[in-house]
């Protein structure tokens, strides 16, 4: 079986999810269980479904990936994630938006298409393994929150 390509772009959102306790700031974060990402660690997110709104989304899939519930704020950032193949065709085409979430500093149960979860302390985030893009998204989140 070959690999699919899409016809049109994908609808996804991200859960930049925030607490505060310890005297600290944390975000967390899950390690993805499919490609294009498999094994990055990243922010909780992922499709939306045909009808859902983008809030809900997002709430739907931090559940599905952490076992938490988040309250979802504000807009933070919108992406675009566009990965081409060894012969240079679109393989994956998202448009994110990501929001940004409180939820209380429990411990977190890696589920659905996660590998992991856990919460990183936001002064710990540049050796949290994430790309500089989505570092970028949380540090703005924490800015937001006026957590930074």
């Amino acid at each position: 079986m070959g690999r699919r390509y899409p016809e049109l772009p994908v609808v996804g959102v991200g859960a930049v999810v925030l607490a505060q306790a310890q005297d600290r700031a944390w975000v967390l974060l899950v390690q993805r269980g499919a490609p294009p990402a498999r094994g990055i660690w990243s922010i909780p997110g992922g499709m939306v479904e045909l009808g859902e709104g983008l809030r809900e989304a997002c709430a739907r899939e931090a559940a599905e990936e952490t076992g938490l519930s988040v309250e979802v704020g504000p807009r933070v950032e919108v992406v675009e994630r566009l990965l081409r193949d060894e012969e240079g065709r679109i393989e994956y085409h998202y448009v994110i938006i990501d929001y940004l979430c409180r939820a209380p500093l429990t411990p977190p149960r890696a589920g659905d298409d996660a590998m992991g979860a856990r919460w990183v302390a936001l002064e710990e985030l540049d050796q949290a393994g994430l790309t500089p893009d989505t570092a970028k998204v949380v540090r703005k989140a924490a800015s937001m929150a006026g957590l930074a």
